[in-house]
This record gives C-alpha cells, structure tokens and sequence, in this order.
C-alpha cells in the first residue's frame, strides 16, 4: 500500500504568487460537499464550481480524486482525541481514544466507503497513530503486542462505527427515520423467530429502547470486554 501513489508522498509544489486558493479552503470545502451528498456527489468539477475558482487552479493543489480522499480522510483524523497516557492513565485514554473515533466515522458518514481503500500516511494519521501506542505501551505491552494491541482496538472501533454508519446512511436514503425504520423491521421478523425463543426475547428486548441508546450501550459493552482481556493479557498469572 505505501508504494501507491499518495500526495504525501509527492514533494508540495511552491505556491504561485498569482494563487488565491489554498490547499486548507479545498479540504474544509470538500468536507462540507461529502458530508451532504457523500462520496457520490464528489467530482473536481462540483468542487471547482464550490469554490468558485477554476479547474486550473484547483489543479494546481490537487492532482486527482484521489489526492482529495487522502486530504479529507487525514483531516478527519486529525479530529479524533488521543490523551497523553501520563495525564488520562491507559484505560481511560483508549477509551476516550475509542469514543472519539467512532465519533468521528459517524459524523463523516463517508469515511467507511474510502478508509481502506487509501494509504493513511498523512500527519493526521501519524500522529494519532503515534500518540494510540503510546498509550498501549503505558499499559505495559512491549514489541509487536503494542501494535497488536491497538490494532484489536481499531478494528473493533473501524468495525462497529464503519457497520452503524452504512446503516444510517441506508435509512436516509429511505426517507425515514432511524427509530421508523428499527419498528418495521422488528415488526417484520416477529413472526420468523417465533419459533425460535432466545431470538424472539432478543427482539423483544430491542423495543424497549431507542436505537442510539441500544447501539451506544453495546459499543461500551464490547469495548469494555475488549479492554478487560487486553488487561488480563498483561497479567502475570494470566
């Protein structure tokens, strides 16, 4: 991946002295257009046309779409809160670490459709990267298991806010609420797990609560397990 082409590789061209348009008005513009109309509604032209500034221009800073998904997926990590583990202790840091960057997907409904597909190499990323295993490593794991351990954390956080924010995206797309939605469907499968009790008391269950709290509460659970095994790895009797 790190051999792929990336404008974070590529040497920054000098800026002209006839240029009005930066680098830092293109991202927060782009940004603004994936958050509205998402990752279909983006095109160099649409960009151009926000900025009010010629394809020439904006050329000038950005080579392809490409260059503008590396852009807008380094600036959002740029958004997600990693705490020095001196200050918060390392528990406490990964989970605000954890909770911020699940914030961050489900603010950028966009941010699933295109996190894997790009190099993360920006300074973003670096330093959120950096400053995650400091924490892992405060905790005392050494050596790969400092990767190991942030990675688990990542790919649960990636995993479970990539999975909310495609649903949420689908319900928008249906014209419907969050909470409209959630009732037809478990309206629709109460007669399917009838024969089935443990799967019929589940659905019952999931009526009795709104839907943000049901998906909040079962990211703190598996969080919370998730952090409780990476602790009891660290034990000497384990």
């Amino acid at each position: 991946m790190l051999g792929m082409d990336s404008i974070w590789t590529r040497q920054r061209p000098a800026a002209s002295a006839r240029e009005t348009l930066s680098r830092e008005q293109i991202v927060k513009t782009t940004m603004e257009l994936l958050d509205t109309e998402g990752l279909a509604g983006l095109s160099m032209r649409k960009l151009a046309a926000r900025l009010d500034s010629g394809a020439t221009s904006l050329y000038w800073h950005v080579q392809t779409k490409d260059d503008l998904i590396d852009l807008v997926v380094d600036e959002a990590y740029g958004e997600v809160d990693v705490p020095d583990a001196e200050l918060a202790g390392w528990r406490a840091g990964a989970l605000l670490f954890a909770h911020s960057l699940r914030a961050v997907v489900l603010r950028h409904g966009w941010l699933p459709e295109v996190i894997y597909l790009r190099p993360s190499v920006g300074p973003n990323a670096i330093s959120m990267g950096g400053r995650g295993l400091k924490l892992f490593a405060a905790a005392g794991f050494t050596g790969r298991d400092i990767d190991y351990a942030m990675s688990a954390v990542l790919s649960f956080v990636l995993g479970t806010a990539n999975s909310q924010a495609a649903w949420e995206a689908s319900v928008r797309r249906s014209g419907r609420s969050l909470e409209q939605m959630n009732s037809e469907i478990l309206a629709g499968v109460d007669q399917i797990t009838a024969a089935e009790p443990m799967m019929h008391e589940s659905i019952q269950r999931r009526r009795v609560v709104s839907m943000d709290q049901l998906q909040n509460e079962s990211f703190a659970f598996g969080l919370d397990s998730l952090l409780d095994g990476l602790e009891k790895r660290l034990s000497p009797d384990r």
